[in-house]
């Protein structure tokens, strides 16, 4: 049946809620890191989980995970910030330079 708390990924990107702030967009992510490759696992208690293929130590896994979203999202690296979290499994990231609804498309297609 699957984790309790985790929806399916082709339901993520609509059920994940999207925060304007300012010129960006914010939400939140549930990161694992140490994976085989970084890929979107679906969404895990209103986060969108992200699998990341780097170790947590000295920031690796932060920097591959602002490198993954910016790709899977077709934004340049500096468009993507780690705003909260930068310790924790849970973060919050802003993406700039995309509206809600362009950010919920790209998500959906990430997904």
């Amino acid at each position: 049946m699957g984790e309790p708390g985790r929806v399916a990924e082709a339901s993520a990107a609509s059920a994940l809620t999207l925060t304007a702030k300012g010129a960006g967009v914010e939400f939140e992510v549930f990161a694992k890191p140490s994976a085989k490759k970084s890929a979107v696992r679906g969404l895990r208690d209103g986060a969108l989980e992200v699998a990341v293929a780097a170790p947590p130590k000295e920031g690796e896994a932060n920097e591959e995970l602002v490198r993954f979203l910016a790709e899977a999202l077709g934004v340049p690296r500096r468009d993507v910030t780690l705003v909260r979290g930068a310790s924790a499994r849970r973060k919050r990231v802003c993406v700039v330079g995309l509206s809600l609804e362009e950010l919920r498309a790209r998500l959906a297609h990430a997904c």
